[in-house]
């Protein structure tokens, strides 16, 4: 009997995820049980990603950019990712703009609702908005400071510090490329063997996935608030979901166009990554899994995913710049604001710029919007409005933020010629072969 793909396993985790919790709350004690001895298990399964989340970066970067051999191939590889990162940004931002500004979903927020959702969530507002006057008190050059480490060891201590791990990587292959072939062999050689061993790692904990996305899961059905809120919210959700699924669109037609590779190919190469994105809310957990699927089930050489992807799952918050546009405005739209066209433009250009200092980790578009709302003049107290949904809206922007990574990682790869066969051959319609067991 063939064994179950891997994102039918995955799927099936979270179903039962799901129905459990609704079980568990039918008794009193149901969700401490889920609390105390389902929740660990999925918090045990996102640490275990995240604990090979550096290691990876630095293993596959290194490797990457010192089997280009050239530098001017590296500037060439570099220059094309962000241009492309930026511009499915600023259609993300544009997608979500245009349909809050169709749907008007702050216009349905009545004013005993939105007095009742500011005073349930102040606190949580607060705290969010403390951590945000952080960041506005920087000065202008102060991303550009914290891109060089002082300490590379304290800088991957902390999977915030992506970017920082990032340069390191990129700057030590630069030195790789820069020394005789014969003293840079040894070093290759054990990065290579070093990221052999991370990708076995990633084997043996998707083994487990399918049981941590069903603790993940059930913990947060169990832990979900009141209906009454979701219910208020429900116009707001139903635009964010809506900009995020064009968005996927979007993204399928540009592989298409550029690649001509089909849908049914891209999304079933990447669905396992994109139903743990969904599972874990984070782009970095998420990314050991998104480079196996992009490299053996897509074709992209490692010497591409190896650069595109760690970046991408530091600067390309596609969804999350979407989720930001739709928040401000609907946030505008209860408080009875009417945002000019300037404001709103100001909204795309910020929430391109937010997105990509926000961290590859739940929570973290929620302390950029901050700056969006400041920017465009919003009360940054309307933050308490959209906190009964946000977990939930986290899940389904982070499986448009890997799929964003995915979809440049095919676009860069063949425009320099490095997109061949996927290792792994599966049915579609330029594979008629079924994937082995």
């Amino acid at each position: 009997m063939k064994k179950l793909e891997l994102h039918w396993r995955i799927l099936i985790g979270m179903v039962m995820g799901v129905l459990f919790a609704l079980l568990m709350v039918q008794f009193e004690w149901g969700p401490k049980l889920v609390a105390d001895w389902i929740k660990p298990f999925g918090n045990i399964f996102i640490n275990s990603l995240k604990l090979i989340a550096v290691p990876l970066i630095l293993a596959s970067l290194i490797k990457g950019v010192s089997d280009l051999k050239d530098i001017s191939k590296l500037s060439k590889m570099g220059g094309r990712t962000i241009g492309i990162y930026i511009i499915t940004t600023v259609i993300a931002v544009s997608i979500g703009l245009m349909v809050v500004n169709i749907v008007k979903p702050g216009n349905s927020i009545t004013e005993d609702t939105r007095n009742e959702l500011v005073e349930n969530y102040k606190g949580d507002a607060d705290s969010i908005k403390s951590k945000a006057d952080k960041q506005k008190e920087a000065g202008p050059l102060q991303a550009l400071e914290d891109l060089v480490p002082s300490n590379i060891f304290k800088a991957a201590s902390d999977n915030g510090n992506m970017l920082q791990v990032i340069f390191f990587a990129i700057f030590f292959g630069i030195g790789l490329i820069l020394i005789p072939e014969e003293q840079a062999t040894p070093v290759k050689k054990f990065f290579d063997g070093f990221n052999e061993v991370i990708l076995k790692l990633i084997d043996i904990i998707m083994l487990a996935a399918p049981y941590g996305v069903f603790a993940l899961l059930a913990a947060l059905v169990v832990e979900s608030p009141s209906m009454d809120l979701f219910k208020a919210l429900a116009w707001y959700a139903f635009c964010v979901v809506l900009g995020l699924v064009l968005m996927i669109g979007i993204y399928l037609l540009i592989v298409w166009i550029f690649t001509k590779k089909t849908p049914s190919f891209f999304l079933k190469g990447m669905s396992p990554a994109q139903l743990l994105a969904f599972s874990t809310s984070s782009s970095a957990a998420t990314l050991p899994v998104t480079m196996e699927r992009v490299e053996e089930h897509l074709g992209v050489e490692e010497e591409v995913t190896s650069f595109v992807l760690p970046i991408g799952a530091t600067i390309n918050m596609d969804g999350t710049s979407l989720y930001q546009a739709v928040a401000a405005v609907f946030i505008a739209q209860a408080f009875g604001m009417d945002l000019s066209l300037s404001a709103q433009l100001g909204i795309i250009v910020t929430a391109t710029l937010a997105s990509i200092g926000s961290a590859a980790v739940p929570g973290a578009g929620m302390v950029m919007l901050v700056i969006v709302l400041a920017q465009a003049g919003i009360p940054e107290a309307g933050l308490a409005l959209i906190f009964a949904v946000d977990r939930p809206l986290d899940m389904c922007r982070t499986v448009v933020n890997v799929t964003g990574d995915a979809t440049v990682s095919m676009v860069v790869a063949k425009s320099v010629g490095k997109l061949g066969e996927p290792k792994v051959k599966h049915w579609d319609d330029n594979y008629h072969k079924n994937e082995p067991s």
